[in-house]
């Protein structure tokens, strides 16, 4: 895992943006087209607005979700609302390479199967995301994997429910599609993140933080998360 310390909030947000852009850039020679998966959280909302700035072949990046409240289209609880405020409104990516979760399902449970599938057909078999971008709770949650929640020993499947969280229920990646990644990348900000930050790098798998892979991980942090 590479650690890289920043002074503030919008330094990491700007330095993240610029690895993004640089990653589109290299997965689309490469392979034709990029693949990200995105958290919610307010520094990561300053990094689209920030990689919504840049030149990239839009047309080429497919936009996936790590996870999403049970809430309805444009509600303010819901992360695809503030991906499209941030980066998806003003960016040519076709309406066809957004994906997000179908939380609105009445199964939601169908809506997991479904969006794995959509993953599959997009990215491949096993699939495998070029970037996956995570947060990191003050409880050690990341994505939706909730302490001591369902989602956390789901193996055959690289979509689950989740919850209730925070009077919500969830869909979110499993560990097996987020360790596959080419790439995670986390964003972390303020002193609530310092001790769960230091229990990830640790490796501390009573913390579901811990037991994402680190082989393939950098994490952007400020000073003060940094401790």
């Amino acid at each position: 895992m590479q650690i890289k310390i920043l002074p503030d909030p919008t330094s990491v947000a700007s330095a993240s943006a610029a690895l993004v852009a640089e990653r589109v850039l290299q997965s689309v020679a490469e392979r034709g087209r990029f693949t990200i998966a995105l958290s919610g959280g307010s520094t990561p909302w300053a990094m689209l607005a920030e990689i919504a700035k840049e030149d990239l072949p839009w047309d080429k990046v497919h936009v996936f979700q790590v996870d999403e409240r049970v809430a309805p289209t444009g509600d303010k609880d819901r992360n695809l609302t503030h991906m499209y405020a941030s980066l998806l409104d003003s960016t040519p990516i076709p309406p066809g390479q957004i994906y997000p979760m179908p939380v609105e399902d009445a199964d939601l449970d169908e809506g997991c199967r479904r969006y794995a599938v959509t993953l599959s057909r997009i990215v491949g078999n096993p699939t495998v995301i070029d970037l996956i971008h995570l947060g990191l709770g003050p409880d050690g949650h990341t994505a939706s994997l909730i302490p001591e929640d369902k989602s956390l020993d789901v193996t055959d499947m690289d979509v689950a429910s989740a919850g209730p969280y925070q009077e919500r229920m969830r869909m979110t990646l499993t560990y097996p599609i987020i360790n596959r990644a080419r790439e995670i990348m986390w964003l972390l900000t303020g002193s609530g993140k310092t001790e769960m930050l230091n229990r990830m790098k640790a490796g501390d798998k009573s913390i579901p933080a811990g037991r994402v892979s680190q082989e393939n991980a950098i994490v952007f942090a400020d000073q003060a998360a940094a401790g």
